[in-house]
């Protein structure tokens, strides 16, 4: 590990910057929005473009890197978000942050994918693994150092978007100042939806609805938090509950998963989320509110991984790649739906219709993983392949390092 970092310490930093600039900008328009009177179902709308976005950014950027380039598509990127930023507080309307949102959304999936390829072209079969578990690392500190940051000023104001347009903008220097220019770039073709289904319809059910909720938890407390009377210290604490609950589960729930039928530890991970789901509803302190926000993290986010490795336990090694590409699509376009059917509920009946529809959508994973095990016998745990600790946020490129990684250590 320190060769690893040693050798791509500058591209981790301008990441890390990245990060803390994306995790920051969320939850402050969040803020940002409650403040200025904008409603909630339009602020679930608002917050829905940049998973909108992310999806056709995901799309796209292949097409612009074989046009001009790494280096170009992440310059022209990078500033676009770095300018939407500023526009934020310039221009407070809904419609032109719905805009601006799915800028933001569009650019930072295409920075994703030239930040990953890099990383990609930078390790070797024998580091991949290592490379990849600092960069999900990097990723999670810089998404909890964006929430801690929104204490040092108010959001009613302007520094704080200044603050994050400045990130953004030096974030460029360590990375471009330590990459190759042109590295390869590929991905599998996703498989199709039918294709998917047919293989593991648990992966594919799943992560559709994992997707909202994803969104919906990180897209959406801010709103929630703004609307339940919390302070910006007690929102910004509440956000990095969720991902430090995240961070703390990734690797024991990899563990036990490669030791059990991961159908049922789904279903003890989403029984779980509901439980606490439920309990934050009837939370009245702000320590109950962190814990629950704690547990749910902690249950929800290690389920992408699961069920990603769930699926690919049912294909060959050539297969998992394409795999990944269809899930990563699928769960994309169930993130559409979270934030928007939140701010429905908040609007008819405050806010714990935050945590009813998170209740709502893990217990349908549930009973549905429970069907599921009634219809075909569990793979056997030494057919089974390796846990891969990624997140929802990731790109096809990271997924399949992750693939590779785990191919290689099972060899």
């Amino acid at each position: 590990m320190p060769t690893v970092i040693l050798r791509a310490w500058a591209l981790m930093l301008g990441i890390l910057l990245l990060m803390v600039g994306n995790g920051l900008q969320g939850t402050l328009l969040g803020i940002r929005g409650t403040l200025e009177q904008i409603d909630a179902s339009w602020m679930g709308v608002i917050m829905a473009a940049y998973f909108i976005g992310f999806l056709g950014g995901s799309r796209v950027t292949p097409v612009l890197l074989r046009r001009v380039g790494h280096v170009r598509v992440f310059a022209a990127l990078g500033s676009l978000v770095s300018a939407a930023f500023i526009l934020y507080a310039a221009i407070v309307d809904p419609l032109f942050w719905l805009a601006m949102r799915l800028v933001v959304g569009f650019c930072f999936s295409g920075l994703y994918v030239v930040a990953e390829s890099w990383i990609n072209d930078m390790a070797s079969n024998e580091t991949r693994g290592q490379v990849l578990s600092l960069y999900i690392l990097i990723q999670m500190t810089g998404l909890v150092t964006g929430q801690l940051l929104l204490n040092v000023a108010d959001p009613s104001g302007y520094t704080l978007f200044v603050l994050i347009s400045v990130l953004v903008s030096v974030s460029f220097a360590p990375i471009l100042l330590s990459v190759s220019p042109t590295p390869v770039y590929s991905t599998a073709r996703p498989m199709s939806l039918r294709e998917l289904m047919g293989v593991s319809p648990l992966g594919c059910v799943g992560v559709f609805l994992l997707g909202g909720v994803f969104s919906a938890l990180l897209g959406m407390s801010s709103i929630y938090g703004v609307q339940r009377g919390l302070s910006v210290r007690e929102i910004s604490w509440f956000v990095t509950a969720i991902y430090i609950g995240g961070v703390m589960m990734q690797y024991p729930v990899g563990w036990v998963s490669d030791r059990m039928d991961r159908r049922l530890l789904v279903v003890i991970m989403t029984a779980l989320a509901t439980l606490f789901s439920v309990a934050g509803m009837f939370g009245q302190s702000v320590w109950w509110l962190l814990a629950m926000a704690f547990c749910l993290g902690a249950a929800v986010n290690p389920l992408y991984p699961l069920l990603l490795a769930y699926t690919n336990d049912r294909l060959s090694p050539e297969q998992m790649a394409s795999a990944s590409g269809g899930l990563m699509f699928i769960n994309g376009v169930g993130a559409m739906g979270g934030p928007v059917a939140v701010g429905f509920l908040i609007n008819r009946m405050g806010p714990n219709g935050f945590f009813l529809f998170l209740s709502a959508l893990t217990a349908l994973v549930c009973l549905y993983s429970l069907y599921r095990m009634s219809r075909s016998e569990p793979v056997a745990v030494a057919d089974t392949h390796s846990y891969i600790p990624v997140t929802a946020a990731t790109t096809p490129v990271a997924v399949e390092m992750a693939a590779e990684a785990a191919m290689a250590e099972e060899e």
